[in-house]
């Protein structure tokens, strides 16, 4: 009896382990509701503070000229926010970042460039010293943010400490800025094309120096993550044949190192890293009604699909940011007959 008695009790104890907690359960992916605009929209970024508030940035496309979009999520619902200056006017709301407690975007208006920010539920503005012909990327941190573009005289780095501007000069050879990001105002980092091939730079203060990042070769950048821990991690593609292979490169450390994870020629400018320390990014989806985005976690790929939508041509999610303990993406929707109209999913919460 005692004999039965035990291997009941192993039984017992082997189901317990072999079944999974529930806490343990995949989230999935559910839509959020998006007030439509006037027009067709395009999506540049979203930022999130905390599960209750993110805000999305982009424009809709009217017959005069693009119209600046801005949406912001509270928690509950996303809504249109039409009160930041210039919201009636021509132009197109860019990158949006979170400076201490203030919200900062940059926004392009009648050709000019400036820097909105919101404070305790009030706008202003920071114009730019100068017009660009081409406003190509901003960041911002405490303490200090930057604009990379072109005019008539070529590359511009436009400096700004708090006070006012200045103009940096970014080493020789280089011919253009595709991007740039910051942890602190002493340590951005920025990718640049060169005679060369592409560049990573970094400022240290005090210059702007090459970063001597091993970047695989003929390759380019899309977008460079800085962890607050120090972590870096890049996201590029490099052309074999004519054909383009996602890399990612991190540095955890001195050293660099490259993967080749499986995800075709996914383009890496929408990935963040998300609550469960994983990489996220949208990738292309083989079905025209779900949006799709891979998960990269150490040398495992995983992908997860979005909710399917009833009469959707074509599902783009562009945008992602960890909010709280789970993610945001904010993107654009087109169903059939329609033009591309704003969409948002999240996965938990």
């Amino acid at each position: 009896m005692n004999g039965l008695r035990a291997i009941i009790v192993c039984l017992v104890i082997a189901c317990t382990v072999a079944m999974p907690p529930a806490a343990a359960v995949t989230p999935s992916w559910s839509a959020l509701p998006v007030p439509a605009a006037a027009g067709p929209v395009t999506v540049s970024d979203v930022a999130a503070r905390g599960p209750d508030e993110v805000w999305a940035t982009g424009y809709q496309h009217a017959p005069d000229g693009p119209r600046p979009v801005l949406y912001r999520w509270n928690g509950t619902e996303w809504s249109r926010d039409t009160t930041f200056p210039g919201a009636g006017e021509a132009g197109r709301l860019g990158k949006v970042q979170f400076v201490g407690n203030e919200m900062w975007i940059f926004h392009q208006r009648g050709g000019a460039g400036e820097i909105l920010r919101r404070s305790a539920g009030q706008w202003s503005a920071v114009p730019l010293p100068q017009t660009l012909w081409t406003y190509q990327d901003f960041t911002a941190v405490p303490g200090a943010a930057w604009v990379v573009g072109e005019d008539d005289t070529g590359l511009k780095v436009l400096h700004y400490d708090g006070s006012g501007w200045t103009a940096q000069s970014a080493p020789d050879g280089v011919l253009f800025l595709m991007g740039i990001t910051a942890r602190t105002a002493t340590d951005a980092w920025a990718w640049a094309d060169t005679g060369t091939g592409t560049t990573v730079l970094r400022w240290d203060g005090t210059v702007w120096r090459d970063a001597q990042v091993p970047l695989p070769p003929d390759s380019n950048v899309h977008t460079i993550l800085l962890d607050p821990s120090g972590r870096i991690t890049i996201g590029g593609s490099r052309y074999t044949d004519g054909v383009a292979r996602t890399y990612l490169m991190t540095r955890n450390g001195p050293t660099w190192r490259t993967t080749y994870p499986p995800l075709g020629g996914a383009h890496t400018g929408g990935m963040v890293r998300g609550p469960d320390g994983a990489l996220w990014l949208p990738v292309r989806s083989d079905r025209a009604f779900q949006s799709k985005y891979a998960r990269v976690d150490g040398s495992r790929t995983t992908f997860s699909y979005g909710p399917k939508r009833t009469n959707a041509i074509d599902v783009k999610p562009r945008a992602m940011a960890r909010a709280g303990l789970s993610l945001m993406s904010f993107g654009t929707v087109e169903l059939y007959g329609s033009q591309p109209q704003p969409m948002s999913e999240r996965l938990g919460g």
